[in-house]
């Protein structure tokens, strides 16, 4: 079979090898792909297997042979799966790959919060501590996990992980899913509760049409005084002016983004350079075993589909 990987640089800069993919045929590579030239480059393809291209009528209505389109990725809102499933395209997707890299770089956000490592270890290369009369210097606030109140909302996979190293810090945990199993262990609230109890709140929903910009100026507002803001779900599940004018008025007292409705970011991105917003460029799912696994997981999808027992199917 003819395989089009159209976005492979979003998965690897040639530090992950792309040579399992060959066990199932002839493997095209593009490091990636422009909307323009996605219809020709995928025309003769049996398989797209991609992270971010767009994938719908327009982009695939050359593509007369495709069966199957795998995702380097758990989300899929850049597939058109209602017409995939009308075209008799199998589409699958990465589930689970990521959480616990997600829930480790959640942490790292947090804790450059509230230990301020980067900035104290700026401080100690400009020659500072040096010129300090004490042999601790208190220059940046420094403040403790335990006893404060994380609120997660979207409480699948992810979200369950972060709650379970929550708890490792003695910390409390309320967590906001729309639907849950009252069996699981942690204290549900519904939404504005959990934004009025929490100090920290971190995201980690998907993207659809309920969640767009679910944290808008009303949804800061209601949030404590000093709270912080973790997102490393995506980009826009938040209005980044409304989190701009609640870090910039002092409504809250940090943020931790590692996405952006705009990627890479935009020129003009509202919360570029906003004191006390420390900004990752969608590096959490990012660590080389965890792409590794990644690249586990694609290549045991198209096999399973290739015997005829698919999984991982979204569509």
């Amino acid at each position: 079979m003819k395989i089009i990987l159209t976005d492979a640089k979003t998965v690897t800069q040639g530090d992950l090898s792309l040579e399992p993919l060959n066990e199932f045929g002839e493997v095209v590579v593009y490091g990636l792909t422009d909307y323009d030239e996605i219809a020709e480059r995928v025309r003769d393809a049996d398989a797209v297997i991609c992270n971010k291209t767009p994938l719908n009528a327009d982009t695939l209505k050359f593509a007369s042979h495709l069966k199957y389109i795998g995702l380097f990725a758990t989300g899929y809102n850049n597939i058109d799966t209602e017409y995939c499933s009308k075209a008799g395209i199998t589409v699958c997707n990465a589930g689970s790959y990521s959480s616990d890299a997600v829930c480790q770089h959640t942490f790292a956000l947090i804790l450059e919060c509230l230990n301020r490592v980067g900035d104290y270890s700026r401080f100690v290369a400009q020659g500072n501590w040096k010129n300090c009369d004490t042999f601790s210097p208190f220059e940046f606030p420094l403040n403790e996990l335990a006893g404060k109140t994380l609120g997660i909302v979207g409480y699948g996979n992810i979200g369950r992980a972060v709650g379970r190293v929550a708890k490792a810090f003695n910390m409390n945990v309320l967590a906001y899913k729309r639907s849950h199993d009252k069996n699981e262990d942690v204290v549900f609230a519904d939404f504005d509760t959990v934004l009025r109890e929490s100090d920290i709140v971190t995201v980690h929903c998907p993207l659809n049409e309920n969640s767009y910009r679910l944290f808008d100026k009303e949804a800061f507002s209601k949030m404590k005084d000093g709270a912080i803001f973790i997102n490393t779900a995506r980009g826009a599940v938040m209005d980044e002016n409304a989190l701009k004018n609640a870090l910039e008025s002092g409504k809250l007292a940090y943020a931790g983004i590692d996405v952006l409705e705009t990627e890479p970011m935009a020129q003009d991105c509202p919360i570029c350079g906003v004191k006390n917003c420390f900004i990752t460029p969608h590096i959490a799912w990012a660590p080389m075993e965890t792409r590794e696994r990644l690249m586990g997981i694609v290549c045991d999808n198209l096999r399973c589909f290739l015997n005829g027992i698919p999984k991982n199917v979204v569509n």
